[in-house]
This record gives C-alpha cells, structure tokens and sequence, in this order.
C-alpha cells in the first residue's frame, strides 16, 4: 500500500477509506485496552491521532513504541470520537522502523529552551516550532524564485570562492590548499600565495554583487541567490557566519526604481507567506506572544506576528532622506533624554537598530527607507551625489531594524576611480569590474536582502539562529 502524508489526510479526510501513514511518534498514552498514539511525519503542524487496540496490535509491540520512534500504521481513517480533531487512523497493523530509547530521547513532550535546541540541532526539526519555521523557509525560497521568474529576471550562480571583498571590511575566511603548519614563503619571508591553488590569495565571498553587475550589464534584470560568508567575531541574536543573501542587479535603473523594486518584492514575499503559511504563522504567532509574556513590558512588540507583517503590506513605505532622519532622531525625545544606546550628536553617524527601529514604530509609524547616506559611511561602488552623499537606500522595518540595503552603482569610470583611490583599494585587483565602466556603461542600481533577516521578520524568531537550519557562529561549527 503507497503512503499518503498526513497533510494530505487532513486537508481531503476520507472518512472510511483505508490508508498508510508513516511518521514519528510524538506521544504515547496507553490504558489497558487502547494505546492512543500522536504521529507527525514533517509535512504539516498538525498531528494525526492513532488508535491502536492492545489485543489487535500486540502489547509487546505497543510497548516498544514511544516519543520519537518512527513508525508506519496501515488502517481505516474514521471521524474521531474525542475533541482536538476531526478525524483520526483506527490501527489495523503497525510497523516500527526505529525505535527510541525514552530514557535517552532528548525531545521529551514538553517545552525545550530554544538553547537547549540549538545544542541538538540535528533533531530540532522534530520540534512544532522548528518544522514550522522550516516549512516557512521553504516557501519563502520558492517565492523568491517566482517573483523573479515572473518578472524577467535571470538567476546568476555568483561565486563562492573569490578573491574580492565586496564590502572592504576585510573580515573574510581564507581558502587555501597550501600546508597551513608549513606554507611556501617569498623572498620576503611572508607566504607564498603564487604556489596556492588558485595562485592568488582567495577567501569566501562575503557577497554576490560585483558578479551580478557584470551579468546585468548584458542580461538586463539578474538576481543572486547563495551563501555569503563573514569572519566577524560576534555572538550577538543579529549575526552569522554564514548566511544566505538575495542580491538583484538592474540596468537601467535608478534609485527610485530600485525603491519600487524593493518595496514590492518585499510585499510579495510577505503576501506569499501569508497566503500559504497560514497554519504555522498562526502557531509561530501565538507562540511569540507567549515568549514575550516573560519580557519587561517595554521589550515586548506592540503588534504580533501576524498583525506585524499586515502593517506592512497596507502601508506605503516612507521615503526619507539620511539627512531628514538625523534632524528627527536629534529632535527625538529618547535622545534628547539619552535613552538611546547611541546618542545621535551629528550628521554622518551610522545609524543602529534602536534609531531605524524608532524611525519605524514610533516616529513614521510604517517602513521607511532611507535615502542618500553619507559617503564615507557606504561602500564605495555607491552613485555619488553633487554633495557628499551616495544614492544609497536602506529598508527599515518594525522589529527588525534594516533589512535591505542597496543603491544605484556609481557608472561613471573617473568617478569610481577616484573613489577606489581614495580608500585605498587596488584598481589593477578590480580590473574586471573597472572594464564594465569602459564598454558600454549604464545607469544600474540593486540591493540585497539578508534571508535570515527576511525570516526573522516572517517567523517572530528573535534570534537569527533559529531560522537557518545549522548556524555558524564563533566556536560553533557543530552538525
């Protein structure tokens, strides 16, 4: 008999039929005649109850199975006779196919720390809170592919090994084959990078970007989707090591145009979510709700999950200058009686997430996005203004704070030369990317959107490593 996946079962209920389910036991409770078993098999939230008689199924069988063994049961699906759910399995014939020690199951049915559950990462999936962010996570890639898809773009597998750092910040993991206890040296004494692999020093990319603007220099509309690597040593709930980035590139357009882009993009994903997440958003919705219980009150968010993601569909995403937002953070009570972290003081500080969240809940009341940074606190690819600004833009939303930051790229060849001089950053090691500046240069812009911070804001997680599958952070390289 085929397996049908509990999913299926709950969405058709076919009440009277005869069906094979397979999946993992969440809980057992037994009398003397009946044994009630919770079964899940990944493919939804919800759980189908089985009834198995002890004298049908065997009590030396039954008692074999308990929380987290994984089991197949072949029975006819009737309408249940308890409260909870509608319909459930009457067992006619069970199969284990592995059992679980009780005494050293880790998932025990009750509540784990989300701590505890990053040290057993390999079988945190089998938790109502994992499988649910998971299946969000899934969707969320799907959706990103099709709203690219249907509107013209062409995905670019950006490399992963690189021997360029998009973003000057030097925090890169190097890539060697060379013997790391006995490396080749030079005349000078420092390693000789000319006998590694690739006969050049190399490093994880720390992004897709560069690559994605020579590929729409000739394809028009391109976007990256791929792992991004930084060797930042930071254990804060924002960062990770590795991470997942979405970086679209277009040409031809500015910044307003890339605004519009980012803004419906965002709404897209936002949309997808709630359109075929609905079961686990509800769970991950209530179970933010009951987290933010043991929270000061002023730690806990003002809407929830689901009201938070409808806040930003409905609302037009403000647009306001970097310049503008410094006068309002100045003017801003929380400064003016430094309860900022972060005392705003002049124009040209670096915004931090207690500003841009203000920005968002308090002042504008609905995303913003910031516009024309100064340049000497954005990359130096940027469009330069007439004054010392970029034609950067940042996203801002509740909760989370940034979430994109793009810009159009700066076309013009003596101008990115300049630039590049004035940070000290080697044309001759650029070249490839100079060259797009000479041979037909256009106005293009583009952005990126770090996915884990897009599921932070889906899920209502408030740690960044619970909604990547297996996180690398400092000293954690484990599953």
């Amino acid at each position: 008999m085929k397996r049908i996946e509990i999913k299926k079962i709950l969405a058709k209920e076919p009440v009277g039929e005869k069906v094979l389910v397979k999946g993992w036991v969440r809980n057992r409770r037994a009398s003397k005649n009946v044994a009630f078993i919770t079964l899940n098999d990944g493919s939804v939230l919800s759980n189908l109850q089985i009834v198995a008689d002890v004298e049908k199924i065997g009590h030396e069988l039954l008692s074999r199975i308990s929380t987290g063994a994984a089991i197949g049961v072949e029975g006819i699906l009737q309408e249940s006779q308890g409260a909870g759910q509608k319909v459930e399995l009457v067992a006619d014939d069970i199969t284990i196919y592995g059992e679980a020690d009780p005494e050293k199951y880790p998932l025990q049915p009750k509540k784990h720390s989300l701590e505890f559950l990053r040290e057993i990462a390999h079988l945190r999936f089998r938790t109502n809170t994992f499988s649910a962010v998971n299946r969000v996570r899934h969707n969320m890639i799907f959706a990103i592919h099709q709203y690219f898809h249907d509107h013209g773009f062409y995905n670019i597998h950006s490399p992963i090994i690189t021997a360029s750092d998009a973003e000057g910040a030097g925090e890169t993991f190097h890539v060697t084959s060379l013997d790391i206890g006995n490396p080749p040296k030079d005349e000078n004494g420092k390693v000789d990078y000319k006998q590694d692999f690739f006969g050049r020093q190399t490093n994880l990319t720390v992004s897709g970007q560069l690559e994605a603007e020579l590929a729409a220099l000739a394809l028009s509309k391109v976007y990256t989707f791929g792992p991004t690597f930084r060797a930042e040593n930071s254990n804060t709930k924002r960062h990770l090591a590795e991470f997942w980035m979405i970086e679209p590139e277009v040409a031809f357009n500015d910044l307003d145009d890339n605004m519009d882009l980012a803004e419906d993009f965002l709404k897209y994903l936002i949309r997808f979510a709630l359109d075929n997440c609905a079961e686990d958003l509800a769970f991950l919705d209530k179970r933010m709700a009951d987290e933010e219980k043991s929270l000061p009150q002023n730690q806990r968010s003002e809407m929830g999950l689901i009201e938070k993601m409808k806040f930003v569909l409905k609302n037009e995403f403000e647009r306001v200058t970097y310049t503008k937002a410094i006068e309002i953070l100045k003017n801003s009570k929380p400064n003016k009686k430094k309860k900022f972290d972060y005392i705003i003081e002049e124009w040209g500080a670096d915004l931090q997430s207690e500003h841009e969240r203000y920005l968002v809940e308090k002042h504008f009341k609905k995303p913003v996005i910031l516009t024309d940074y100064p340049k000497d606190i954005k990359a130096f690819y940027m469009k330069q203004n007439e004054d010392d600004t970029v034609r950067a833009m940042d996203i801002l939303f509740p909760q989370i704070g940034e979430i994109v930051g793009g810009s159009q790229r700066e076309e013009e060849y003596d101008k990115l030369a300049r630039r590049m001089d004035e940070l000290n950053i080697p044309q001759e090691e650029m070249w490839w990317f100079m060259d797009t500046r000479k041979y037909g240069s256009v106005p293009h812009s583009g952005f990126g959107l770090g996915f884990e911070r897009m599921m932070l804001f889906v899920t209502g997680m408030s740690n960044i490593r619970d909604v990547i599958p297996f996180p690398r952070t400092p000293q954690n390289a484990e599953f």
